[in-house]
């Protein structure tokens, strides 16, 4: 029941920041979501042996995400600043051991968490908040068929050694339901794809979305925890709310954007 009630809460509330919310508003609950996905993700480092340092990676991904919402010609030069920042904390810790460990974890942040934030919030100033909730529905979807899907007819593990409870036929069910969802655009959400470009889309976003599941949950191995935090009760921390997302908002960004 918990996990149903907060997960309630969590769908009502992301509702209300897409399609209640001002725009830039919106952007700002983005920005303070990826300061705590961060904060986690320095967590699992530090559980994995590498004590990245939380504040450079924390203004180094807000930077970069918000040189993508705002000015992306701006990113070279706020990547730039944030090799400076990143670099500089290293020396000022003034110890070599895990040196390039720790340097490279912190960078990482900005790949892995601040580009596809910033993507998500692009999507959601540039093109509204259909076009945003067209993702997240898209995502859910497919998560929802992996798992009825793996657990009515699963048979074959997908990636045992990361994550036992997935399965081939589970996958498959959400690649399936993904490109639907997307290919038919039922609210007519993404009228500038063609129905072919959809489902095109629709698939490359259910595959991406596996794929960052997955990635996620190896980090979780090596760390050696279950769930990223336990911010939210019943369904573990942010990153494991949205790690599908931090594939496939990329994806459909990238797609979206060429189309523009």
């Amino acid at each position: 029941m918990t996990r149903v009630l907060s997960g309630a809460a969590l769908l009502a509330l992301v509702v209300v920041v897409i399609w209640l919310l001002p725009p830039l508003a919106t952007v700002g609950v983005a920005g303070i979501a990826l300061a705590v996905a961060v904060a986690e993700y320095a967590a699992l480092a530090r559980a994995a042996g590498v004590d990245v340092a939380r504040v450079p990676a924390i203004v180094a991904a807000l930077g970069a995400a918000a040189a993508v919402v705002f000015e992306p010609g701006w990113l070279a030069g706020v990547l730039l600043t944030a090799l400076l920042l990143i670099g500089g904390a290293e020396l000022v810790r003034g110890t070599n051991d895990g040196a390039l460990n720790r340097a490279a974890g912190a960078g990482f942040a900005a790949l892995y968490l601040a580009l596809p934030f910033g993507a998500l919030a692009d999507l959601r100033l540039a093109g509204g908040p259909e076009v945003l909730s067209l993702l997240l529905v898209t995502v859910i979807a497919s998560d929802t068929a992996q798992y009825y899907g793996g657990r009515t007819l699963g048979r074959r593990l997908l990636a045992p050694a990361i994550s036992p409870g997935k399965t081939v036929e589970g996958a498959l069910f959400g690649i399936a339901a993904g490109t639907l969802v997307l290919g038919l655009d039922p609210a007519g959400w993404l009228p500038e794809l063609a129905p072919a470009g959809r489902l095109l889309l629709g698939a490359g976003v259910a595959v991406a979305g596996i794929a960052g599941d997955l990635f996620e949950s190896r980090l979780k191995r090596a760390s050696g925890v279950k769930d990223s935090s336990a911010l939210i009760p019943g369904h573990g921390g942010l990153l494991d709310r949205v790690d599908g997302l931090l594939f496939a908002a990329p994806v459909y960004w990238i797609t979206m954007s060429l189309a523009a």
